[in-house]
């Protein structure tokens, strides 16, 4: 479970205050597939961002299992990211001196998983590289690195996933092959599936999907609630 309250992201545009989002509460149960869609500069990343604890609020709270992680080190929020969170940006964000089995490889070396070599071929093979593990990112198209970076983000078995526009630097038939390995992790594993997306097709196969615009959540149809958000 992800709970929000009253959280919110204000910064300094010249000597003004700027506030990217506005106070917002919000619920996300285990388990479900969350799309968060809005036109570009609407406060979209800037969740994400914060509920992966790559940012900090500037007011509220943010529990994932009942831990606030508004409240942790630098060492405890990096410790509880790799534990329970996997993310995939939109521009790739590989080793670029790393091979793709050496990407996927880094994150449990870091765990100290006793099984990381044979894990990292395992993934190789989900993501359909299994013939691609010794190639670096400069010798993958953009579909390959994306999805060496989903096998990367899901190296730990993280119980929450999170991608940002992950299809937004990828054409259109990449792009369904990249979302069809998402969506398959989120239903065969039970993955909670945070996605920000410009796609409103993919939106639609949400459970719940979460609109913004200018910071702030807007109405959405009632057939599609989205937690308790407000």
């Amino acid at each position: 479970m992800i709970e929000l309250r009253g959280v919110s992201k204000t910064v300094t545009s010249g000597n003004r205050p700027l506030t990217i989002l506005h106070p917002l509460d919000l619920s996300i149960p285990s388990g479900q597939f969350v799309a968060i869609v809005g036109p570009s500069g609407s406060g979209k990343s800037t969740l994400l961002g914060l509920l992966a604890g790559l940012d900090a609020p500037s007011t509220g709270t943010i529990e994932i299992d009942g831990v606030d992680i508004t409240r942790l080190s630098e060492d405890a929020l990096a410790r509880l990211r790799g534990e329970k969170i996997g993310f995939v940006f939109q521009f790739f964000h590989l080793v670029p001196s790393l091979t793709a089995f050496e990407n996927i490889l880094v994150p449990m070396e870091i765990a100290r998983r006793r099984d990381a070599a044979t894990r990292a071929r395992q993934l190789l093979d989900e993501v359909g590289l299994a013939d691609r593990g010794h190639h670096y990112p400069s010798q993958l198209s953009g579909g390959e690195q994306q999805r060496v970076a989903i096998a990367r983000a899901l190296a730990n078995d993280p119980p929450i996933l999170m991608a940002d526009e992950p299809t937004g630097n990828l054409d259109t038939v990449t792009g369904q092959n990249i979302l069809g390995i998402l969506l398959g992790v989120h239903r065969t594993r039970g993955t909670t599936l945070i996605l920000v997306t410009h796609d409103a097709e993919l939106a639609a196969l949400a459970d719940h999907r979460l609109m913004f615009r200018d910071g702030r959540t807007v109405p959405i149809p009632a057939e599609s609630p989205v937690g308790a958000a407000r």
